[in-house]
């Protein structure tokens, strides 16, 4: 006889766990504890198993026996209800394991660190954009239309950049996925040209001859704290990286040669990198070294030698000079120099690409090894900071002229 609500809300417990029994294998089983169990027994090729239902209060009589009729249709058509719901839980267990997320954290713990404000930003844009929409879902589940309409998002509030980086990382993170059996395929391939073209945008420089002598002249009477001096004082003559400048350590410089030994996994291009050093810059580390080292940076940061000047210093010195983010940056210093080393002093453009660290390739397709052309991009380093006094100096008289100034650019 089936049960009733009634009979089920007053079963009480025993010195022994019992069962009531419902219909079509529904039973409940009432422990000593109190506790009330439903449960669904069936056959299946002559075994008898026992598939859990649910606890009342939380399931009550009348869902008990939708869902053992649910049990009992799959019966019917040869799937085992036990067997099935194992098969969700270990597929819930999968798509937790293998969501974008998880993936995406892992990807980036492999991929190491970079740079401290750009991992930062990496971890931002991820955080903020894309796991909120994907985090979730299973990275093989996720469908090109779906991330489109993620990107669309960041596309629709001006941030255009911000969404052709997203899509950037997204495919890096599916071809992790890919290469650790986790996806198919780099699914961002399909969403090629569906975004809007960003419109490039040059960082500030100044590039003529007078412009650059000015600032020259104004950076040798920067009033701050000496790292901060030397920082500003080496950026036009090094013009390196913003970064690579501020994050340099003393072994990374080599006295006995006069150059800057930069690691492979501290450049863009992944390629070990050399800084020559000229007079005037050697003479500026010299001073560093006799007087303000401490810790393995060259410029530490005020906060503690641990870590390297902030990405601001520079960047704050020349905002005091009075040079606005529209007129100079950091990064500025080196189109100042690749503009005049070409146009003022003409040297041979793929020595100024090689010292900016640009991958420059041979007339066979070959990238240049860090010592090709070493003697000359020496040679243009001195002149470089010959030319930059010259400027100062004439800026100072009020008479800046444009010259070759002995160009050493056909050795």
């Amino acid at each position: 006889m089936p049960l009733t609500a009634c009979q089920v809300k007053s079963a009480e417990p025993r010195e022994k766990d019992y069962k009531l029994y419902d219909e079509k294998g529904l039973l409940l089983l009432v422990k000593k504890s109190g506790a009330k169990y439903w449960r669904f027994k069936y056959r299946l090729a002559g075994k008898e198993k026992m598939l859990a239902l649910g606890v009342f209060p939380e399931v009550t009589l009348a869902h008990a026996r939708k869902l053992r009729d649910h049990a009992r249709h799959n019966l019917q058509n040869d799937i085992d209800p036990g067997e099935q719901r194992q098969a969700k839980r270990q597929a819930g267990k999968d798509a937790a394991q293998n969501a974008f997320e998880v993936i995406a954290l892992e990807w980036l713990e492999k991929r190491g660190k970079k740079s401290e404000s750009g991992d930062k930003r990496l971890k931002a844009l991820l955080e903020r954009d894309l796991f909120p929409k994907l985090g979730k879902t299973a990275i093989s589940e996720i469908k090109p239309p779906q991330l489109l309409a993620v990107l669309r998002r960041i596309e629709s509030r001006g941030a255009v950049e911000t969404a052709h980086r997203a899509k950037q990382y997204a495919g890096q993170i599916f071809r992790y996925a890919v290469a650790t059996g986790r996806a198919e395929r780099d699914i961002t391939a399909d969403l090629t040209g569906a975004l809007a073209t960003p419109q490039k945008k040059h960082l500030a420089a100044i590039t003529t001859p007078r412009e650059a002598g000015l600032l020259y002249a104004n950076i040798q009477t920067y009033q701050g704290t000496p790292t901060v001096q030397a920082a500003l004082k080496l950026a036009p003559l090094l013009f390196c990286r913003p970064g690579e400048l501020r994050r340099l350590e003393w072994e990374e410089i080599n006295w006995a040669k006069r150059q800057i030994e930069l690691p492979a996994e501290k450049m863009k291009t992944k390629e070990p990198h050399i800084i020559p050093l000229s007079d005037q810059a050697l003479a500026i580390l010299e001073d560093l070294r006799d007087h303000h080292k401490r810790g393995k940076y060259v410029f530490p940061s005020a906060r503690g030698a641990s870590r390297p000047l902030s990405e601001n210093g520079v960047r704050t010195a020349l905002r005091s000079m009075g040079y606005d983010n529209e007129t100079m940056t950091p990064h500025g210093f080196r189109a100042m120099a690749r503009t005049l080393l070409d146009e003022e002093l003409n040297y041979r453009v793929e020595w100024i690409e090689q010292q900016l660290g640009h991958a420059v390739k041979d007339v066979h397709g070959r990238a240049y090894n860090r010592t090709k052309h070493l003697e000359q991009r020496r040679k243009m380093m001195q002149h470089w900071s010959d030319y930059l006094d010259q400027l100062k100096a004439e800026t100072e008289t009020g008479n800046v002229i444009t010259a070759d100034f002995g160009s050493t650019s056909t050795l």
